[in-house]
């Protein structure tokens, strides 16, 4: 069994051919069909590490059932 020659890609020169869905180096064609319909993809995949705290914070329930009987007998 052969297998195909690993490539190392930087993130920031990466780029999907949306038409044959591979993924090169050249920003103007994909070096597989020559389309010239590309997605850099820094542009989606490229994000800041998530903290701790962020993390936290996705784990908090955004709504507390309890507080709304409050809110009604306030209004009310």
């Amino acid at each position: 069994m052969t297998y195909p020659m690993m490539q190392h890609i930087p993130l920031k020169s990466a780029y999907l051919c949306q038409d044959c869905n591979c993924i090169g180096n050249c920003r103007e064609q994909c070096p597989a069909c020559a389309s010239s319909v590309l997605l850099n993809l820094s542009c989606v995949l490229d994000r800041e590490p998530e903290t701790a705290a962020s993390a936290e914070t996705l784990s908090v329930p955004r709504f507390y059932p309890h507080s709304v009987g409050k809110l009604t007998a306030m209004v009310a």
